[in-house]
């Protein structure tokens, strides 16, 4: 075969892999890395896969944008929830996870040669999206609070800019925007006639009274907003793969023409799992973010011992911190000797954008108390002892 060069060359390698399989050489590693959480689906999910197996037609494909319960269902929770109409101008389509809604809005509104703008730190899925497409994703810097900046997000538009992406609450930082960023950002796609992807993944994990709030609910957002919407956090669903998206209609045909080429429809049986989540009740979700909030609050109190070590800037939503190492060591290099000498993993900030310093994403949301603790414990120990031997020159 001839060396031929693919679009693929240009996307970063997923890191959860990577990091994966350097824990898998540590058995006893306690990661503090991936996006999940550790309490299962509820069991309303479960018992309607009763229902799912009772129909023999549900083993044939069926619509490409949802079955209908689950899309009566969505449209309620929306209005309930988000404050966002389904109506004429607007409407759902269920994904195998938001990422694949990501990668749908993407290609329904973009060509090769386009631009994306993502904030500082980026979700990494994104930028391998953007790229994967051919197009470029520019990339504008947050706050030291790791809040939006509205006027530079309005500096980098160009003719070529077809999105602006926000994430709230955050991945990887945990912040939760201000409701007037997200207006002026809303405000500048509406007023440069691009899209803005909101991708609210982790719309019921916030603390301390903050409220989640949807920009597809603002008055006049529906024919530029695109919003996305997960089931693997809230409802312990990572492997069912079920999200969904809300969309102008006027995207639709697009849509469905990328989704019915890489997936003809949704898996209908995670499909019913979803319609019995989603009718669980109120307290499967209170009782289980309050509990990951008990771990939040646990790491917090910890990592107040790396004060003059790291910059750590408390967040109130998802379930992650996003540290800065006051090292010049490289990140991965540090996640590296975290697995190895002390069995705790952690994510590198030069996966979301930030070649600028050693960042670390830790997530806090698949540990129960416990375990938590030893984990945090383990990291702090590692970072004071890495810092300090690399302060006294070692170069291990």
């Amino acid at each position: 075969m001839k060396n031929f060069s693919s679009r693929m060359e240009a996307v970063q390698s997923p890191i959860i892999p990577m990091v994966s399989e350097l824990i898998q050489n540590f058995p006893d590693t306690i990661s503090l890395g991936q996006g999940v959480v550790w309490y299962p689906p509820p069991p309303e999910a479960v018992e309607l896969l009763a229902k799912f197996l009772a129909e023999p037609t549900n083993h044939l494909y069926k619509a490409v944008e949802g079955i209908p319960p689950l899309l009566k269902t969505l449209a309620r929770k929306l209005q309930s929830f988000n404050g966002i109409e389904i109506n004429q101008d607007n409407c759902i389509v269920v994904t195998a996870g938001s990422n694949m809604g990501f990668m749908n809005a993407i290609l329904a509104i973009t060509s090769v040669g386009d631009e994306i703008i993502l904030n500082v730190p980026y979700y990494f899925n994104h930028e391998m999206a953007i790229t994967m497409a051919g197009c470029r994703p520019v990339l504008v810097e947050t706050d030291e609070r790791h809040q939006l900046c509205p006027d530079a997000i309005a500096r980098a538009i160009t003719a070529k800019t077809r999105a602006v992406v926000t994430i709230s609450p955050n991945n990887p930082t945990g912040a939760v925007y201000s409701e007037s960023a997200l207006r002026q950002v809303s405000e500048i796609c509406r007023d440069r006639g691009i899209y803005h992807i909101s991708d609210e993944a982790y719309e019921h994990f916030t603390y301390n009274g903050v409220k989640h709030i949807s920009p597809g609910a603002f008055t006049g957002s529906t024919k530029y907003t695109i919003s996305l919407y997960s089931l693997s956090k809230a409802y312990g669903f990572a492997s069912w793969r079920i999200g969904y998206m809300v969309i102008p209609k006027h995207l639709l045909v697009a849509v469905k023409k990328v989704q019915d080429t890489i997936l003809i429809c949704p898996p209908v049986v995670s499909q019913y799992a979803a319609l019995g989540a989603l009718q669980t009740k109120a307290d499967y979700l209170s009782k289980n973010i309050q509990a990951i909030a008990q771990v939040r609050e646990l790491f917090l109190e910890s990592l107040k011992d790396l004060e003059g070590l790291c910059t750590i800037t408390p967040t109130n939503g998802a379930f992650y911190f996003f540290l800065k190492v006051n090292t010049q060591m490289h990140s991965f290099e540090l996640v590296k000797r975290l697995i190895q000498e002390y069995r705790v993993a952690v994510i590198p900030g030069t996966t979301f954008g930030m070649n600028n310093g050693c960042y670390l994403r830790l997530a806090y949301g698949a540990l129960q108390l416990d375990t938590a603790k030893e984990g945090i414990q383990r990291l702090v120990k590692g970072l004071k002892n890495i810092a300090q031997s690399k302060a006294n020159g070692d170069n291990k």
